[in-house]
């Protein structure tokens, strides 16, 4: 599965993950496909266009 990363954002952030979802969101409205995946090994919260929705 082919993905491109669109932002990264910190896990361990005062906020959490809400700056990664707040820039998806954004993503959406602005009418691109954006989701917010986590890679642990990174401890980061990453934006992702492309590949297949986990919905």
């Amino acid at each position: 599965m082919n993905r491109l990363v669109m932002q990264q954002f910190p896990a361990g952030g005062p906020r959490g993950s809400w700056p990664a979802e707040e820039y998806a969101a954004a993503q959406r409205a602005a009418g691109r496909p954006a989701e917010v995946v986590m890679d642990l090994e990174a401890d980061a919260f990453l934006v992702v266009s492309g590949g297949e929705s986990a919905e």
